[in-house]
């Protein structure tokens, strides 16, 4: 059954000519098919509408193209509003590896959505919340670290109501999507991405600590020392001493259009 498309965004890598140019070529097909579409960049096509970021979480989107690397697709996934899926464009980033394959023409593509020869594939997110403050949803992961470069805290982690304390640098929350992020390039494992898990990473502990993988219910940390607090990357949030930071699973699922096989992507992605 083919996908019903009534309003379409598109969300484009800032400054960047080759994604804005698929951005181009997309609005028009979409044009066509008399489908109203909002774009967070000025792409110079009739019938786009210009929106502010912050407008999109207001607007019933039937779908969301990114075109950009990962980080556009994750800055995608908290602009759009509940579970609206996205299809993700690799087209002037570098890895791409939360993307489609690019292994067939842009307008190929476009023509597999409509005929219906798509998938669904959900995406667990995480929030955070300092002291009844939200923060997210993370598609990737939530990294608490330290902010005196000269000290290092004594960080608690509560889980299934054991707390471990130990003297580390911070920690990272990741979700199987972000593993193969910043997860990774500290030596955690990669988590299949459509697990329903996260792991908890410790950043340079005094005493070696591994990373755990554990069914997702409500983490609190808090540390000895003032934090910062990084979602997906991108954004970043301060957290006080002793400030309880509780990590939960956000309502909604990041859900990703997908054309291509199911597979276990993250390690084809990786050249595996």
């Amino acid at each position: 059954m083919a996908v019903q498309i009534n309003k379409a965004a598109i969300i484009t890598k800032i400054r960047n000519e080759s994604a804005k140019d698929a951005a181009r070529f997309i609005a028009k097909f979409l044009d066509e098919k008399k489908i109203k579409i909002f774009s967070i960049e000025p792409l110079d096509v009739d019938n786009v509408h210009f929106v502010d970021p912050t407008e999109l979480v207001n607007i019933d989107l039937d779908v969301v193209f990114a075109i950009g690397g990962d980080g556009t697709t994750l800055r995608a996934f908290r602009m759009i509003k509940k579970s609206t899926p996205v299809f993700s464009l690799n087209i002037g980033g570098t890895r791409g590896i939360l993307a489609e394959a690019n292994t067939k023409p842009i307008e190929q593509q476009l023509h597999d959505i409509f005929s219906g020869n798509y998938f669904y594939d959900n995406r667990l997110r995480l929030q955070a919340h300092i002291d009844g403050k939200m923060i997210g949803p993370a598609l990737n992961d939530i990294v608490i670290t330290r902010t005196n470069l000269t000290k290092t805290p004594t960080i608690t982690i509560n889980v299934f109501d054991y707390p471990i304390s130990q003297k580390m640098d911070g920690v990272i929350i990741s979700t199987p999507t972000g593993s193969t992020g910043h997860a990774l390039s500290l030596g955690g494992p990669i988590v299949h991405e459509n697990m329903n898990c996260v792991m908890i990473l410790p950043i340079a502990p005094v005493n070696k600590t591994p990373a755990l993988i554990v069914e997702l219910k409500d983490i609190t940390i808090s540390s000895t020392d003032n934090s910062k607090i990084i979602n997906d990357g991108q954004q970043v949030f301060d957290a006080k001493e002793k400030n309880n930071i509780t990590i939960s699973k956000y309502p909604y699922d990041g859900v990703f259009l997908r054309i291509g096989k199911r597979g276990i992507r993250q390690l084809e992605k990786l050249g595996f």
